[in-house]
């Protein structure tokens, strides 16, 4: 069978597709980005969109200029579209923040306080912002993952168990962004709210990527808390989002104050208004929430079955275009039955991450990512790496720093173009010492030739 037949090109809804970059040679190539799970260029949708706004922006609320108002509800209308996007209910507010980071630091300065020791679970697979914000408020534990990092189902009804009433908070990631991993979160919705706690999923590798239904006719599988981000989903303007129950919500004390967030304010009492207001303090970024309203709406007419599938053959293209080059080690399970989303993390042995990511750039014009993709706990799990290097590493930065080559793909993304990837590595893997004389040493960036 071949994975090539039938697959639909979106190259055409993508905004600077064919733009050239330079080589260390001199030669200008058209570029590859396979960079996407950091975040993805923009739809030129999007761009068309924003243009034709532009003229007509103005303040939010309480302005009554023509202008103001078609600005106001323009903004108030996008979280409607983000809404529906992911099957959400009237039970929910959207809350727009910048992005994931910013989203769950609010959630956790929300849901703390000080007064009970709750616990939040989280994974040994999470970003750091799905971990770091809840370490200085709650009680947190790991939910352990197997040999190939997969997520332990066994392990997560184990800590519910033990911590019962106190856990406030399971926060799960829908998808990995170090294998690629998706989470069974249906099945942990019900596992956690047979606890009676409250599940957050954050949607940043898997929203852009796959359907998502935050609310279902059972309600036993629902997603209690959201979140992701804009530039995951072909509209880098700064915007995330946080979904949660408005009756959770609105009984939560803002984390920012100020304009937009009250209702009445004296010199010695305030009453806050309901949410999303108060937890959006100051102005909002209006041109973001048009830009993620109108990726959505692309993403819509795709339809999210389509873009699943087609990054699917594309990923699957790859592991088997790659797995079997020389030298090159695969961090994940590269079984088709993997359910996943579009990302392969790997070494070539014997080379540093960051010097195959500087090769594939400079000699190929190919975009990847190399280090640990904030998920450094997950990372050294994955690459066997023991505490007492860690301990060593902190003492001595000039230690070799552990990490992997991510290559992560978008709708748009091809197979020529992982065949010239796979083409790359396979004559950096045949040519390791050369490749390691030439850059190893080398500090000039492409700017500097």
């Amino acid at each position: 069978m071949s994975f090539k037949d039938n697959s639909p090109s979106y190259r055409d809804l993508i905004l600077g597709i064919n733009k050239k970059v330079p080589l260390i040679s001199g030669k200008m190539v058209t570029a590859i980005n396979f960079d996407n799970a950091a975040t993805t260029p923009p739809f030129k949708s999007v761009m068309e969109d924003i243009i034709d706004f532009a003229p007509w922006y103005s303040s939010i609320h309480r302005g009554e200029g023509y202008k103001s108002q078609l600005t106001t509800k323009v903004y108030d209308d996008s979280r409607n579209i983000v809404s529906n996007f992911v099957n959400s209910d009237s039970r929910n507010t959207v809350i727009y923040v910048k992005n994931c980071t910013e989203a769950l630091n609010k959630l956790s300065n929300l849901l703390y306080d000080p007064y009970k020791k709750n616990v939040i679970l989280t994974t040994d697979m999470e970003h750091h912002s799905n971990d770091l914000p809840f370490r200085d408020k709650f009680i947190v534990e790991y939910i352990s993952v197997d040999k190939d990092g997969k997520l332990s189902l066994d392990d997560l009804e184990s800590k519910l168990n033990r911590y019962n009433n106190y856990v406030i908070l399971v926060a799960i990631t829908g998808a990995s962004n170090v294998t690629g991993y998706k989470n069974p979160i249906y099945d942990i919705a019900k596992l956690v709210h047979k606890f009676n706690s409250k599940l957050l999923i954050d949607g940043a590798q898997l929203v852009p990527h796959a359907p998502f239904i935050m609310n279902s006719k059972n309600s036993e599988y629902n997603i209690d808390f959201l979140v992701f981000s804009a530039h995951k989903m072909y509209a880098p303007f700064g915007t995330g989002v946080l979904i949660g129950p408005k009756n959770i919500l609105d009984n939560c004390e803002p984390d920012l104050v100020g304009g937009g967030t009250v209702d009445i304010v004296t010199h010695n009492f305030i009453k806050w208004n309901d949410s999303p207001q108060r937890h959006e303090a100051g102005s909002p970024n209006v041109i973001g929430s048009i830009a993620l309203a109108s990726a959505i709406r692309t993403l819509s007419k795709i339809g999210m079955d389509n873009v699943e599938r087609v990054e699917k053959k594309l990923t699957t293209y790859a592991i088997n275009k790659i797995k079997d080059i020389p030298n090159v080690k695969i961090y994940c399970d590269t079984s088709r039955c993997v359910d996943r989303v579009s990302i392969i993390p790997f070494n070539i042995c014997g080379m540093h991450h960051a010097l195959v990511a500087k090769i594939l750039s400079y000699e190929c014009g190919i975009s990847v990512r190399s280090g640990c993709f904030c998920a450094q706990p997950y990372l050294v799990k994955l690459l066997g790496i023991s505490n007492d290097f860690l301990i060593k590493r902190i003492k001595n930065p000039d230690l070799y720093h552990p990490g992997m080559v991510r290559i992560s793909f978008g709708l748009y993304n091809t197979y020529a173009e992982i065949d010239i990837l796979a083409y790359a590595l396979e004559q950096i893997s045949l040519r390791r010492d050369y490749y390691i004389i030439k850059y190893e040493n080398m500090k000039k960036t492409l700017f500097d030739f």
